[in-house]
């Protein structure tokens, strides 16, 4: 059904969607503030006047909406309000970065430059654009962090718009959303905005996963509810009687959390035991906050028997996020395993607006601490300007999910790491100078390897020698992006050196092979050498892996001219990318590409190995030509998100009558003779190959893998469906 609305009406709803905007903001607005919020939103009418979007709505009402979560969701000021409101003026109107400082101050003018898209890509080829705008927008926290914060407002806007676009965009959107901007809300302490944006992204990435997922929450909720009761009526008496203020709620777990813990534990969706979870909130004091906790803590875990490898405690010590709860889990009403969190209306406030909310709070440590440091180290990351904006995106995100351990150093300071952080990682953790430096560590006083991974409550001290300089191998097995970046960067600077090295050795030796040293002369030498620039040939040379022998043959080719025109229709044709054309296709193809539904040269992609009938896409590589990957494939996300412009529509066309290896995982009860029935099944009943059986038993159950051979996905469905029937087997899983 098509947008179809009155002028008359549609200036109504944007009267009432302003008036919305400013009528419960998150924090009490002066008068300045109200003027401010005002003129940007005149402006922005004029501005976006004639522009519409994809499902017709006038442009205006996407700038008030990203205000509003601004606003509400987040909790930000006028500044950041008004900043919303101007987002996309200077991207998509006449109007120029000047122009809003002039009206509004160099403050938002900032804020909307931070926010501006870059409108074209820089030389290097290889470059995904979404990347150099993601570091364009994060260069921006070297003068205030709000741009990260409106620009997640504006991303979660458009994902609860995304129907109006068409499916390949889609994808491409959701997929940057699930590859960073959900891991940046998460970073930011903003949890609500994260699971939204996650559910999101994985609607439009994989579609039926989302819907079947959805239709089986929303059949719990009765349940849920009914359970909140049960729980609540057994603890109410007693919380009551301790005189405390408070609200019990019930949180289902995310469609997006259930699904990866389906696919991680190999679960149904009725296994995952932790799909829903109970919070308290509770109204207390500064002084008293703590101990209120605990308190709560105490008369839940006497009526309710706790796991006690569950407890977490992140009030004593919070997260480097500024979250703050107690999370305990505990036997429930029915026997079932049920998470219980614990938190003052300040933690939640803070969990739920992040950022934002750490600042409203004088006393939040972390808040003013933690995260500002956190911030320090990125601005590190960012300003590595040797660093690609792919590798930038991948080393950021390095930290942003990441779970948390927590050492001490020589001195008793508590350090918060990311999970399998190393010795290495710390000692770049205290210092850049004492990472780059290091020559050994100790753990808890004994010497380990710069590799040992540290675990939480460890006390860490390292050793620096100044003779000592960062290698290759570091990278291996360091996992902080701060210390990534660091040893990348000085390898770098270290490579410059040899290649100046190398570039003067060379210069030397063509001037004795009587060669002038000039660019013309320096291009044909890379071409010969077959090295891809310059930079590349100067290193090799600096290291001593270019042979006289071949400067001499160099020298040699240059003087017969036949032979120098025909070396170099050689090197044309040996090219390392190749092109996608359509010829020399294969005719019994089973995939056809993009709209013109062309038959193509592609290959497989090893990481997620199709077969006829899955959902697939073609991505073009540098030096492999196509290749086709399943749209769930564990790269996809990151190859929709970082190289949308390389992407290929796929389809099949008619399924080839190959067989196609793929491999089953299967578990279930160890009946007498089921794992025989399994194989006749398969093979004799559905005349199906088995090329390996690796099954074990333990304690009444039986797992493992089995390789067959099947034709098209249709083809391994039914297996699939038929194995299932199977009395006893209890979960069977396509591994690749």
């Amino acid at each position: 059904m098509g947008y179809n609305v009155s002028i008359e009406e549609e200036n109504k709803n944007i009267a009432a969607k302003y008036k919305d905007l400013l009528k419960e903001s998150y924090q009490t607005l002066s008068k300045e503030g109200k003027d401010t919020i005002r003129r940007a939103f005149d402006l922005a009418i004029e501005a976006h006047k004639s522009q519409r979007r994809k499902s017709g709505e006038p442009y205006i009402y996407h700038p008030i909406a990203v205000a509003k979560i601004v606003a509400y969701e987040i909790g930000l000021g006028s500044t950041a309000i008004s900043a919303a409101l101007l987002h996309d003026v200077v991207e998509d109107t006449d109007y120029t970065e000047e122009d809003i400082n002039e009206r509004f101050g160099p403050k938002i003018a900032s804020l909307v430059a931070g926010l501006t898209k870059m409108s074209h890509l820089n030389s290097e080829q290889d470059t995904s654009l979404q990347a150099e705008n993601f570091r364009k927008m994060l260069l921006t926290l070297n003068e205030d962090v709000r741009v990260i914060l409106v620009k997640i407002a504006d991303r979660l806007h458009n994902m609860q718009t995304l129907s109006a676009m068409k499916p390949d965009k889609q994808v491409k959107i959701a997929s940057e959303t699930l590859y960073i901007y959900a891991p940046l809300a998460h970073r930011l302490g903003l949890y609500n905005i994260k699971t939204e944006l996650e559910d999101l992204g994985l609607k439009y990435t994989e579609p039926d996963i989302y819907n079947e997922i959805e239709a089986k929450v929303k059949a719990d909720q009765k349940d849920q509810e009914d359970y909140i009761t049960s729980f609540k009526d057994k603890v109410q008496e007693h919380l009551d009687a301790e005189n405390l203020d408070y609200t019990i709620l019930g949180r289902t777990k995310s469609i997006y959390s259930i699904n990866r813990k389906i696919q991680k534990q190999g679960v149904s969706f009725e296994e995952v035991l932790d799909r829903f979870a109970i919070r308290i909130v509770y109204k207390s004091t500064p002084k008293l906050e703590k101990f209120d906790a605990w308190r709560i803590y105490s008369i839940i875990t006497e009526y309710f028997r706790p796991n006690p490898t569950r407890l977490r405690d992140w009030i004593s010590q919070p997260k480097t996020t500024g979250y703050e709860a107690l999370h305990t889990t505990v036997m429930g009403p029915g026997a079932k395993w049920v998470e219980v969190q614990i938190r003052s209306e300040r933690m939640n406030e803070i969990a739920e607006k992040g950022f934002a909310a750490h600042f409203k709070y004088k006393q939040g440590k972390i808040g003013e601490n933690g995260l500002t440091n956190w911030l320090n180290k990125l601005k590190e990351t960012i300003e590595n300007k040797e660093i690609s904006a792919i590798d930038f995106v991948e080393d950021f995100k390095l930290n942003l999910y990441s779970k948390e351990i927590f050492v001490f150093t020589p001195k008793g300071d508590l350090k918060a790491l990311p999970k399998n952080a190393t010795a290495l990682d710390f000692a770049f953790s205290v210092h850049t100078e004492i990472g780059l430096k290091c020559s050994g560590a100790k753990v808890n006083g004994k010497m380990v390897q710069l590799n040992h991974v540290l675990k939480n409550g460890d006390q860490v001290s390292v050793t620096t020698s100044i003779n000592k300089r960062p290698n290759i191998r570091w990278l291996n097995f360091v996992v902080t992006a701060r210390a990534k970046t660091k040893i990348k960067s000085t390898l770098k600077e270290e490579e410059k050196e040899i290649a100046e090295q190398g570039k003067a050795l060379l210069i030397r030796k063509l001037k004795h092979l009587k060669i002038s040293f000039n660019e013309n002369e320096l291009n044909k030498l890379v071409a010969f050498a077959k090295e891809k620039t310059s930079f590349a040939l100067f290193y090799k040379a600096g290291i001593g892996a270019i042979e006289n022998s071949l400067l001499k043959e160099f020298a040699n080719q240059r003087g017969n001219v036949f032979l120098n025109y025909f070396k170099s229709k050689i090197r044309k044709v040996d090219i390392p990318r190749r092109e996608i054309t359509d010829v020399n296709t294969d005719k019994n193809s089973s995939l056809v590409f993009g709209k013109e539904k062309q038959k193509l040269d592609y290959s497989k992609s090893k990481c997620c190995n199709p077969i006829p009938g899955d959902k697939v896409f073609g991505f073009t590589t540098i030096k492999e030509g196509l290749k086709i990957h399943k749209y769930n494939c564990p790269n996809a996300i990151s190859l929709q998100s970082n190289y949308a412009y390389r992407i290929i529509e796929a389809n099949w066309d008619a399924p080839k009558e190959d067989e196609y290896r793929i491999i089953l995982k299967i578990s279930g009860l160890d009946n007498i003779g089921i794992l025989n029935h399994i194989t006749n099944i398969i093979s004799k009943k559905m005349k199906i190959n088995i090329y390996s059986l690796n099954i074990s038993t333990e304690r009444g159950l039986f797992g493992g893998n089995i390789s067959i051979g099947v034709f098209n996905n249709f083809q391994l469905d039914k297996v699939i469906d038929v194995i299932s029937a199977i009395d006893g087997v209890k979960n069977v899983k396509r591994v690749v």
